[in-house]
């Protein structure tokens, strides 16, 4: 039985205030909350706390390529890059012929899948490596490589499609037979990918001469990487079934299938021309396409799961791909202007001698290192089972800026040479290709001001989702119950985190905490960063107080 105190607190505080919360709680949309549920949260929980646990963050294992993956590092994408002269593919517009039949041959697009099905089976580490290096020589050759290893037809098929499905299809897209594409963006639904136009209609059609339950789709997408030469598209629409041939809902949700390019009224083979980079992309569409229901990932299972399949998958091929191709960039740009700085002469003293000069090339060393240490721990945790959906977008939104930072100060170190294209020119086609990785998957303004900080304050805080989930509770007792509890959680956090902070900038972080085996140097950062992380959580929580629903319209904190 209750406590009689807690029973007067519950009537006194906790139920006015689960009232007033409940009057300010925004609306939270089935795609909203398929969002805010997606993916893992891990050390960045700790961030939000004010007190990180550093002890459990240096535990994390080192990360580390096995023996087989070094050597296919050092072999087969060797070799690879000796093929790829980046002036070539952009004045033909694609890799060489004999390039891509050896990323078949070498099961490059096959990257992600279990040797199981065909694949390599690499790790998350080695997946990022290997696009690394490949950025470094070429960015098209790079993203060629990427996108069938991040989000699309072989990552959905792993975790949501049937054994006949993933029989059928993980073979094939491991050596190449299958090149797939996934296309969700379109006209109207952009960076709002979940406000999608595109339609299908759950009926009856023909199927190699038989009548089958299936769908007919039409659509109109855009800006679809791989979609020109795809013989697969994994295919995002909103499937209505308003003759309820597969229940009493009509309005099923967002869905995803895998469409063969061949079947009729699929159009592909347009090209855009994205900063004149070669990499295959552009549009597709359809036009009242019919398919059979068990080319739905996950069959008839999957119908209307799209948007958490999505989510659920997002944050693992957004760890690795933006991430590893700025380390690319930051990486090839220290070598580049290093040793350009060191040769390049004016006023008879190498250029690197001047302040001037020294300033950009150390922002670009320091870059280079940053960007190397965060795509390993972060590949390192994915590794591991996380699927972290909050760190992804932190590393996606500041790896691909400090890239451009990096390049930026390339070109301005390298002057006229740097801005006469030509073959010998191994830095404008990166400063070119800037726009691309700050747009994909999340555009950095999107990222920055929505899910940074949006989605990370709900998910990471220790008590914020608990209230929202407790003031959407219909059990009202137990609602009551629920918000109490993590009312007074938060009231304590609040208090404790407001303590905190102030030690800690009384003293300058002097008894902030540090591991215990921390040498005399990294324990003054390690406290240093404590310091922070307690103002940080404070002033979170401060603005979610003073904003309330406000918050996801305030993009600028």
């Amino acid at each position: 039985m209750d406590n009689p105190l807690i029973k007067l607190r519950r009537t006194l505080i906790s139920q006015p205030a689960l009232r007033a919360f409940k009057r300010v709680l925004p609306p939270i949309s089935d795609t909203e909350r398929a969002a805010l549920e997606a993916g893992t949260v891990g050390w960045d929980a700790d961030l939000f706390s004010g007190k990180p646990d550093w002890d459990a963050f240096l535990a994390l294992a080192k990360p580390q390529l096995s023996p087989a993956e070094q050597a296919f590092l050092d072999g087969p994408v060797e070799q690879l890059c000796r093929m790829l002269n980046d002036w070539e593919i952009n004045q033909q517009r694609d890799l060489p012929p004999e390039a891509w039949q050896f990323i078949k041959e070498q099961r490059l697009f096959g990257m992600i899948i279990p040797k199981e099905y065909g694949g390599l089976g690499f790790s998350a580490l080695a997946h990022s490596s290997v696009v690394l290096k490949i950025a470094t020589r070429s960015l098209s050759a790079a993203v060629t490589v990427m996108v069938p290893n991040s989000l699309g037809p072989a990552e959905l098929l792993l975790h949501y499609g049937s054994e006949r499905q993933k029989q059928h299809y993980l073979p094939r897209l491991a050596d190449g037979r299958e090149i797939p594409c996934f296309a969700l963006t379109g006209p109207e639904a952009g960076s709002d990918a979940a406000s999608l136009p595109d339609r299908g209609i759950v009926c009856y059609g023909e199927q190699q001469g038989k009548r089958v339950l299936g769908m007919r789709i039409s659509w109109n997408k855009r800006y679809i990487t791989l979609g020109p030469v795809a013989t697969v598209l994994g295919l995002a629409f909103r499937l209505y079934d308003p003759d309820q041939l597969l229940g009493d809902t009509e309005d099923l949700g967002i869905t995803l299938a895998l469409i063969p390019t061949q079947t009729p009224g699929v159009k592909i083979g347009r090209r855009h021309d994205p900063t004149r980079q070669a990499f295959m992309n552009g549009p597709n569409s359809g036009q009242r396409v019919f398919i059979p229901l068990d080319w739905v990932i996950g069959e008839r299972e999957g119908v209307g799961r799209g948007w958490s399949m999505l989510m659920e998958s997002l944050s693992a091929g957004r760890s690795i791909s933006l991430p590893s191709t700025s380390t690319a960039g930051a990486q090839a740009a220290a070598r580049f202007t290093g040793a350009y700085a060191r040769v390049r002469k004016q006023f008879k003293l190498p250029i690197g001698k001047f302040e001037g000069v020294e300033e950009p090339l150390a922002r670009i060393a320091t870059n280079a290192y940053l960007l190397d240490a965060a795509r390993q721990i972060t590949a390192a945790a994915v590794d591991q089972g996380e699927r972290p959906s909050v760190i992804s977008a932190i590393l996606k939104y500041h790896s691909t800026e400090r890239m451009r930072q990096c390049i930026i100060d390339a070109m301005d170190i390298h002057g006229g040479k740097g801005i006469c294209d030509g073959p010998r020119n191994y830095l404008l086609n990166a400063y070119r290709g800037l726009p691309v990785p700050i747009t994909v998957e999340g555009a950095n303004i999107l990222t920055r001001s929505l899910i940074i900080f949006g989605q990370g304050a709900i998910r990471c805080h220790p008590y914020l989702l608990k209230e929202m989930e407790a003031a959407q509770n219909p059990n009202q007792t137990q609602a009551l119950a629920d918000f109490d509890r993590a009312l007074f959680g938060h009231i304590g956090f609040l208090c404790a985190n407001l303590g905190r902070a102030f030690w800690h900038n009384i003293s300058a972080g002097r008894f902030a905490a540090a591991p215990a085996n921390a040498s005399p140097v990294t324990r003054r950062y390690f406290r240093q960063f404590s310091r922070m992380s307690a103002n940080f959580s404070l002033t979170a929580d401060l603005a979610l107080l003073l904003l309330g629903s406000e918050l996801k319209r305030r993009e600028k904190l």
